[in-house]
């Protein structure tokens, strides 16, 4: 477990609310100087706590505002990696999160309207061995990454 302390979860909370937050701007509310903070995020990406930095999207300003999971179903003999495989080559396809007993995966779509969804799973069906799926509409979402509400 690597080595954080308080003020790196400190330095981590302020990215998360903010990833374009400047070194400047976390020194004055950490009580550390710049140097010292840019050190500390340095060290955080180095030892990967840090992964890189991104952008929050609003998918339904692109259009794209309907959000979706749906659980798929293998017959048992099925590998991880097919289940992967199957959800990878569907670009709707935001995660796919294999997981324990029953359903075999959990994936997040992401969609233009319903019809758009029909198409998505009626694709999911064809693929691989799945032997079943079940959908379930996000209606709003909340992210500790984010930290704020959101309606989706």
């Amino acid at each position: 477990m690597p080595d954080v302390d308080a003020i790196d979860h400190h330095v981590l909370r302020l990215l998360r609310e903010d990833g374009r937050r400047t070194f400047s701007e976390m020194a004055d509310l950490v009580g550390l100087s710049v140097a010292a903070v840019k050190r500390r995020v340095d060290r955080l990406r180095e030892i990967g706590v840090i992964k890189g930095f991104t952008v929050e999207i609003d998918y339904a300003k692109l259009g794209w505002g309907i959000e979706a999971f749906t659980e798929l179903r293998y017959p048992g003999t099925t590998p991880v990696s097919e289940i992967v495989r199957t959800a990878r080559e569907v670009p709707e396809v935001q995660a796919v999160f294999t997981i324990a007993g029953d359903p075999d995966a959990l994936i997040h779509v992401r969609v233009r309207d319903l019809g758009h969804l029909q198409q998505v799973i009626d694709r999911l069906r064809r693929a691989g061995n799945v032997t079943g799926t079940k959908t379930l509409l996000v209606l709003g979402s909340w992210t500790r990454e984010a930290l704020s509400s959101r309606p989706s």
